[in-house]
């Protein structure tokens, strides 16, 4: 019995990885829209699309990421500023990549960018301090797919949308978490919607991995000013032991990160060369061995494995 169980596993894993490894034929002649491409993902991204090919249409906040993505791939690529959350930029971006697109459409279109600061307690936030995170990371990624939607369904083509495994466990205050919740929400929502028209969505799901916006140094910093920032009463319910804790885990989490970016890149170039692309792509040994089993477990069993080394107020049971 045992031995047919493996034999259909293992035909089973064999038949997944020929399905998977179809590739979509004329890459050369696609176009490929990504957002945040001064660095991190988006860039290597970027670049690795560029070799092999592609036409990449690279969206930067800055003119100076701009210009040294430029310096370091083909003449193929191209550059937009872009500011996702700004309707006027997203219109004016959306303009340009039609000229560019024609009736081909688009192929593909990447939401990658993203920002995490300020993620802290929550009880040193104000409203102002989610929506910042919100209007880049939810909103932002809202925005530009539904200004780019058109385009996509033209071509039967993909989208991308880099979420987290803070979309499936939150482990710390702030927008960032909730952020990533949403991206897990309109993702499945518009993969359902655009199925009609041969269009794919996938949703990448990143461990931690070391970049410009997950800089534990960064974070720290920014935790302290909103600590000196605090109101007297907040610094008397959550004392500096409290936030010593919290802190103690960003730098755990931060000696855990990979480097290895590449990880996440090769999710999202599968996603949008693959003819059978995955629906969820969990990237990074954390998210595939820890995090995303973890999120399968009881909410009480997770907390008790995500948190032991809080520090809890005497008063909390």
């Amino acid at each position: 019995m045992w031995h047919y169980l493996m034999g259909l596993v293992g035909l089973w894993t064999l038949l997944r990885l020929i399905r998977e490894r179809q590739v979509v034929s004329h890459l050369q002649d696609k176009h490929v829209f990504i957002t945040g491409c001064d660095s991190g993902f988006g860039n290597l991204l970027a670049r690795k699309l560029d070799r092999r090919g592609m036409k990449v249409l690279a969206a930067c906040l800055t003119e100076k990421g701009a210009e040294e993505l430029r310096n370091n791939t083909s003449k193929r690529l191209e550059t937009v500023i872009l500011d996702v959350t700004k309707t006027e930029s997203i219109v004016a971006a959306t303009q340009w990549v039609k000229e560019r697109v024609g009736n081909r459409g688009l192929w593909g279109l990447v939401n990658n960018a993203g920002i995490s600061i300020p993620s802290t307690l929550n009880a040193f936030l104000k409203k102002e301090d989610f929506a910042k995170i919100l209007d880049v990371n939810l909103l932002g990624v809202i925005e530009v797919t539904l200004n780019m939607m058109s385009l996509v369904r033209k071509a039967k083509g993909r989208v991308v949308n880099v979420s987290s495994i803070l979309g499936r466990l939150c482990l710390f205050g702030g927008g960032y978490c909730i952020s990533k919740y949403g991206v897990e929400a309109f993702s499945d929502s518009i993969r359902r919607e655009l199925s009609y028209f041969g269009v794919k969505v996938a949703i990448i799901e990143p461990g931690f991995f070391q970049t410009a916006i997950s800089s534990s140094d960064r974070h720290l910093s920014h935790n302290k000013m909103l600590w000196d920032q605090a109101s007297s009463e907040v610094k008397e319910i959550y004392d500096e032991k409290f936030l010593s804790s919290y802190e103690t885990r960003i730098k755990l989490l931060d000696k855990l990160s990979s480097k290895d970016l590449s990880l996440v890149t090769d999710c999202m170039e599968h996603a949008l060369t693959s003819r059978h692309p995955r629906i969820r792509y969990s990237a990074g040994w954390d998210a595939k061995l820890f995090y995303i089993p973890v999120s399968y477990l009881p909410t009480r069993l997770a907390d008790v494995i995500l948190f032991w080394t809080s520090t809890k107020p005497e008063n909390t049971l």
